[in-house]
């Protein structure tokens, strides 16, 4: 038995000794349920979550901290006029009660905001209704976040991109915000104001991206999950794409953030285990312009809002384990409308010869502690050189062998790292090709 100190109480749980596995071979522990995280399958959360919210939806504010982390906080809203009557327009059933009545407008009652209503789903599309400016500014203490100093604490949120709720359900949202200081600049840690001008600028291009986002998931003593007590697994090249107890871990995870991120209208479209165990990717887009670093980073928080339901950690540092085990990056894939078409080729090999000469700027960009991942070796190029190819993974730049051979298409930047912030990366790529503002 075992006690732990939690809120004035002594919490008493059996911990199971596991069996020492033997050296060099993946071991995932039986999952279990830390006691002091509300696991979403408990019956003691759930009976709670049942209970009706009378009007009310839960609105999950989302920003970046200095550090590059997502934090949150949740506040109660009352379903606004404006997204209700975006959503009348568009709902069968509300129009039919608009013609009962003899009315051209749709009814708007505080009855229809009731849970039974939207139990049976006929105002389900509240949630996707509301847009950033249906929703308030916020503040948080951001000297308790690196943000700001003490003596003038307040940051601003400032909604910007607005998401169903995967884990409290129907009509709740999640909030993606813009941190600003009080003067109404921009806080120095919020990226995306900037990028949001590059995109804008410079949107007859049509910038698609695709990010491919790696991650590590460690266990609660920051060691990889799954690895031997004392030892290493079996060297790389069984994990990547497999299938096994012996060479996955954790895939519970992986699918529960699947299914959260096409829940919320994410443009997630694929997932699979990497080259070293316990590390994982999913992939994001194609997305335009800011929207793909707004998806990026909610997609990170989902991922580890849902790891928090297990005792999981997400690690996104691009060399979590030293010596002979791959990195993580944030493969960049990009491309405009004229690389899209016929003759794209000829835009795809201008644009590199224009990225080249930014290569330092851009690496500057491109995440924290990257030099311990950009080698030249392990599917990396090196990081004191710009280079490119095609189908070629130890190059700055891939082109797709399927690129090259029809002509068109897009290239992958695979220099940013796994921690990379993916405004920074999105607008240095624009910046570096079309011009900075």
């Amino acid at each position: 038995m075992r006690a732990e100190q939690f809120a004035n109480k002594t919490i008493f749980y059996r911990r199971t000794e596991l069996p020492s596995p033997p050296e060099r071979r993946l071991y995932a522990p039986p999952r279990s349920i830390c006691p002091l995280c509300a696991h979403a399958d408990s019956p003691q959360l759930n009976k709670y979550l049942k209970l009706d919210q009378k009007g009310s939806i839960m609105a999950e504010y989302v920003w970046i901290d200095s550090t590059g982390e997502t934090r949150s906080k949740s506040r109660a809203l009352a379903a606004t006029l404006a997204s209700w009557l975006r959503h009348a327009a568009n709902c069968m059933p509300c129009l039919r009660i608009s013609l009962s009545t003899g009315s051209t407008e749709p009814v708007i009652a505080m009855p229809f905001f009731s849970d039974e209503f939207f139990h049976y789903n006929t105002l389900k599309e509240v949630e996707g209704g509301y847009k950033p400016e249906d929703l308030p500014v916020w503040n948080f203490d951001g000297s308790s976040t690196n943000q700001a100093p003490g003596d003038n604490s307040d940051v601003y949120l400032r909604p910007c991109a607005v998401y169903p709720d995967p884990f409290r359900g129907t009509p709740n949202i999640i909030v993606l915000a813009e941190c600003w200081n009080p003067d109404g600049t921009p806080n120095k840690f919020n990226f995306r104001h900037e990028c949001a001008k590059v995109m804008e600028t410079y949107a007859e291009h049509e910038p698609w991206f695709g990010l491919e986002q790696e991650y590590t998931l460690l266990d609660l003593d920051d060691r990889p999950y799954g690895w031997p007590a004392g030892g290493f697994p079996a060297p790389q090249g069984p994990y990547y794409c497999g299938v096994g107890a012996s060479k996955v871990v954790m895939r519970d995870i992986v699918e529960a953030h699947y299914k959260a991120c096409l829940y919320a209208g994410v443009k997630i479209s694929g997932t699979n285990a990497e080259v070293m165990p316990a590390q994982w990717e999913f992939q994001v887009g194609p997305v335009e312009g800011i929207a793909m670093g707004d998806q990026l980073w909610i997609s990170r928080f989902f991922l580890s809002r849902v790891a928090e339901e297990f005792a999981v950690k997400v690690s996104f540092h691009p060399k979590p384990v030293k010596g002979a085990w791959n990195g993580a990056g944030m493969h960049s894939n990009f491309s405009t409308k004229e690389m899209r078409v016929e003759g794209g080729m000829a835009h795809i090999e201008a644009a590199l010869k224009k990225l080249e000469p930014h290569h330092e700027e851009c690496i500057k960009e491109y995440g924290e502690d990257n030099e311990q991942r950009l080698t030249g070796s392990y599917e990396t190029g090196s990081i004191d050189q710009f280079t490119w190819g095609v189908a070629n993974r130890g190059c700055s730049i891939r082109i797709p062998r399927e690129t090259a051979a029809q002509g068109f298409g897009y290239f992958e930047d695979r220099r940013p790292a796994s921690n990379a912030d993916p405004y920074r990366v999105t607008k240095i790529l624009m910046t570096s090709i079309f011009g900075k503002l």
